[in-house]
């Protein structure tokens, strides 16, 4: 099984810390960051970063829904990190300064285990510009609900 990563990016004109604790509400303004593609959201336990425990559904395709359990860390004071207890799938999401005064750069990074034969070959191939296109979406609700 090769590792699948899909990785996407986007500068937000506001403070990283206010980025950062957005990213970290997991129960408030996570939930509303989070696109058409993710359902059935709920805090299991915690709800501000460390500790917290959040389930979703996550239908990257018209036929593959995931259905994730996430346990969140911080690692270090600009990095989340979900690991799913359900798969192999850890998102991390960083958190800088970024280009100009006032704004912040956030990267997210997800990998996986990814199936071998030819269903691994379609995975590699394809998971990675989707995933990277839900995440992308991500990110600019991010930058709608701190840009104010």
């Amino acid at each position: 099984m090769a590792q699948v990563e899909a990785a996407t990016q986007r500068e937000i004109a506001a403070k990283p810390d206010d980025v950062f604790d957005a990213l970290a509400d997991y129960s408030g303004t996570r939930r509303k960051l989070l696109p058409e593609q993710f359902s059935e959201y709920e805090v299991r336990e915690g709800g501000d970063g460390e500790g917290t425990l959040v389930h979703w559904k996550l239908q990257a395709t018209s036929r593959r829904v995931r259905d994730c359990l996430l346990e969140v860390t911080e690692p270090a004071d600009d990095e989340l990190v979900e690991k799913d207890r359900n798969s192999s799938m850890v998102t991390t999401w960083k958190v800088t300064p970024g280009g100009r005064e006032g704004t912040a750069r956030v990267v997210v990074r997800t990998v996986w285990n990814g199936a071998g034969g030819i269903g691994g070959f379609f995975e590699r191939t394809f998971a990675p510009k989707g995933l990277a296109r839900i995440h992308d979406a991500t990110l600019a609700n991010l930058a709608a609900e701190t840009e104010k």
